[in-house]
């Protein structure tokens, strides 16, 4: 258990904040709650987001330079701190955590925070790192903008978060149970980001040289049953905020289990669960950074390079 912060220490780095009101989709309330229950038996269930925050901190390796202060924003069970070991490149690592039992057993400096309204002070941290949170957020963009703000110049932010092939094979084998058994459609699982929107929405963020890819991890369950059951513990269940109410009946979720085994049980009889992992990579802007070079200030020509001749765009060639 991390030891209690002496009076003061992080308030150079914390700054009262109002609590924004974007258009909601997730229920963070609940999910405040179902992180505080997974939080009692978090080790026999994390084995993704210890999975995730190793390929996290593979790329940190690929920097070439070291970071005083960093933060990581959705510790969990610090699985980010332990997937870092040895290295020397990250200097203290303060956590925070929407949960209050992850960050009381943080093995270090911890912060209960809120992701959507990040109490910390602008260019505080040399690297924010983020490893399976940010799909829960309802303002991405605005989450996004508060972490370039409290970068300092040329800080790193690396994030991970569950994209939208995420499980495809449950939603699939939900929605066609719910149908068959209840007569109509109701959000069961959360939507995620796609790729395509992850750079841009970093670009519209503020941060250079952006970049953002994915990877998919298959998970192998006994059954679906045991799917559903490990994303609870996990506090990875439905949170969409119009989900139908009360418990889903138990002949959609057997009917679900059905499907999802005759549609994606292997040849063992096991089945599939996929989740895509999107990797964010971005700078908190300055001036020793790389910019692109303005039209026409290449000093030499393409055409030359490639021993072609060069033609003007009104220029018609012939082909022979």
């Amino acid at each position: 258990m991390a030891a209690p912060l002496p009076a003061g220490a992080l308030s150079p780095y914390i700054r009262a904040v109002a609590t924004p009101d974007p258009l909601l989709v997730f229920d963070r309330a609940v999910l405040r709650r179902r992180r505080d229950r997974a939080a009692r038996d978090w080790d026999g269930h994390a084995f993704l987001k210890r999975e995730i925050a190793e390929r996290l901190v593979e790329r940190l390796d690929d920097v070439r330079r070291s970071f005083p202060l960093a933060l990581d924003l959705g510790c969990h069970g610090d699985e980010i701190a332990t997937a870092l070991g040895s290295r020397t490149t990250v200097g203290q690592l303060i956590r925070s955590d929407l949960s209050q039992p992850f960050a009381r057993h943080a093995a270090g400096p911890s912060v209960v925070a809120d992701e959507e309204a990040l109490p910390f002070a602008v260019d505080s941290f040399d690297l924010v790192m983020s490893a399976m949170i940010l799909h829960w957020v309802n303002d991405l963009p605005g989450t996004l903008i508060q972490i370039s703000r409290i970068l300092k110049p040329d800080g790193l932010f690396l994030g991970a978060m569950l994209g939208g092939g995420t499980l495809w094979q449950l939603r699939q084998a939900l929605a066609a149970a719910e149908s068959e058994v209840e007569g109509g459609l109701s959000p069961r699982v959360s939507p995620f980001a796609d790729l395509r929107d992850a750079a841009s929405l970093l670009q519209r963020a503020g941060f250079a040289l952006p970049v953002a890819d994915s990877e998919t991890i298959e998970v192998d369950y006994e059954n679906a049953l045991a799917l559903m059951r490990d994303l609870g513990a996990m506090g990875e269940g439905n949170l969409v905020l119009e989900r139908r109410r009360g418990l889903a009946r138990r002949a959609t979720l057997l009917r679900a289990g059905e499907v999802y085994g005759e549609r994606f049980a292997g040849p063992s009889g096991r089945v599939t669960a996929s989740f895509e992992v999107l990797f964010l990579h971005g700078w908190a802007p300055h001036a020793s950074q790389p910019k692109p070079l303005k039209p026409g200030s290449a000093a030499h020509r393409l055409a030359e390079a490639l021993g072609t001749a060069e033609h003007s765009a009104g220029e018609k060639v012939e082909r022979s």
